[in-house]
């Protein structure tokens, strides 16, 4: 594909090129937005996502406006510095000082700032991912709920058992805190929500899996929260399997290390996240799993003007043997950090180190239940579970998706009828991905990586 140049409108202020608007993205331009910068923001979804509760669109709570917005909207400033573009980066030439777009666009910068994120990882299992749905992005969360909400439609006038169990059993792989959260959602919605929708299914024909290959859930917990939010799971009915690994995944279910089998036309996969190889194409240095490696400052070694943040960057801190965690909070300050060193860069002073803010760290576990961790201090029930509420609202961004999601939860928690329970297609329609198969037996589009191209484009001369 030609490279087209975007040169030809720069200005003579210094170009900053932001990848991805996610949490990290967004505050840095937002930091650059009123300093002398053109600020580049691209982008492959024109939406900002609060990625934490997706499983809530997925499972009926939320409906998707809830919790997305435009990225226009959220970076719209009187000094109008910021652009977003709607394109994928796939590539570039870090010594060139250019990215390269699936669109075929070839964009000079003067600062790069990385923030693609992650995608679901499977530790090698690739032939696994037909078979599977995740919570990457929107339109994974939208068809996860098209098919849960499908497998209800169709279970209520199944009459062989065996589908039908299969039907109404729920796996989700992965105890982390969006596995716990998934896992506690689905069995509230088809114990509490689907049984008032029709009498032919009754709560305990509900099934609902997690499986988890270590030892306890919500592993970077305390014990004594991983123990409690396990018992939380247990009360709505979920069975846990601990130290189970799954070694099979197939369009019928999974099968665990012991040999168990579980038949089941929904399997959630919620166990890791693995960088995308953006860093690794455009030869930045990266670790064993494809993560960019950054400096104290969260500059790439050996480009300085390049920066990284998010899932798909690993960063020690000072005296730490583990990398920070891939979690909003960390990708918050990181984008903040980040457009303060650029504006330090600007103001001809010094850079300083990164100091990450552990904030502390919450998982809800359905229904007025949750679990809090902020340093020593250990919190399991429904005060944690208000306080998790506040924060999730408190970083959504835009008032009136603030709003929206009060009021939606406000009516969940006293009707038990979440309003999102609605199917996009009908009876007859192809579902999922093309060609999978008709109404409930589809699967979902693939879990995959973007496309990245590792070959950079030639060079066009000077930007």
């Amino acid at each position: 594909m030609a490279m087209v140049s975007s040169s030809s409108s720069r200005s003579s202020r210094p170009r900053v090129v932001i990848v991805g608007a996610g949490f990290g993205g967004i505050r840095a331009a937002r930091a650059l937005a009123d300093r002398p910068v053109d600020v580049l923001l691209i982008d492959r979804a024109n939406h900002h996502l609060f990625r934490p509760l997706l499983y809530q669109v997925a499972t009926a709570g939320l409906g998707p406006e809830s919790i997305a917005m435009p990225i226009r909207q959220l970076v719209a400033r009187r000094d109008d510095n910021v652009e977003v573009m709607l394109d994928e980066v796939c590539g570039g030439d870090p010594e060139a000082g250019v990215v390269f777009t699936s669109a075929g666009r070839r964009i000079p910068y003067d600062y790069l700032i990385l923030g693609v994120g992650g995608m679901p990882n499977l530790f090698g299992n690739d032939h696994w991912r037909p078979h599977l749905f995740h919570l990457g992005n929107l339109r994974a969360a939208m068809s996860l709920k098209e098919n849960l909400l499908a497998c209800y439609e169709a279970a209520a006038h199944e009459e062989d058992d065996a589908r039908r169990q299969s039907l109404l059993t729920f796996v989700v792989i992965g105890g982390g805190p969006t596995g716990t959260e998934l896992a506690g959602a689905l069995a509230e919605l088809g114990r509490s929500v689907v049984p008032k929708d029709t009498r032919r299914i009754r709560p305990k024909d509900i099934r609902v899996v997690l499986v988890e290959a270590n030892d306890r859930v919500l592993g970077t917990f305390h014990p004594e929260l991983s123990h409690a939010a396990k018992g939380m799971l247990e009360d709505l009915g979920v069975e846990v399997h601990l130290g189970s690994p799954v070694t099979e995944v197939d369009a019928r279910g999974v099968r665990l290390d012991d040999g168990a089998r579980i038949e089941s036309h929904t399997v959630c996969w919620a166990s890791g996240v693995a960088p995308v190889p953006l860093g690794k194409a455009m030869g930045l240095p990266v670790d064993d799993d494809g993560a960019i490696l950054v400096s104290a400052d969260l500059s790439v070694p050996g480009h300085p003007n390049v920066f990284a943040l998010g899932d798909g960057t690993r960063f020690v801190p000072p005296g730490e043997e583990a990398p920070l965690p891939g979690v909003a909070p960390v990708a918050i300050q990181m984008g903040e950090h980040i457009g303060g060193a650029i504006k330090r860069d600007l103001d001809g002073d010094g850079r300083r180190d990164f100091h990450y803010l552990d904030k502390g760290m919450l998982a809800t576990v359905g229904r007025s239940q949750a679990v809090l961790q902020m340093g020593a201090l250990r919190m399991s029930g429904t005060v944690a579970w208000l306080v998790w509420c506040v924060v999730h609202v408190w970083y959504l961004a835009g008032f009136r998706n603030r709003m929206k999601v009060l009021l939606d939860w406000t009516w969940n928690y006293v009707t038990f009828r979440p309003g999102a329970r609605v199917l996009t297609f009908e009876s007859g329609d192809r579902f999922g991905e093309p060609g999978a198969g008709v109404g409930v037996m589809s699967r979902p589009r693939p879990v995959s990586a973007p496309p990245v191209d590792p070959t950079p484009a030639p060079r066009r001369g000077a930007a």
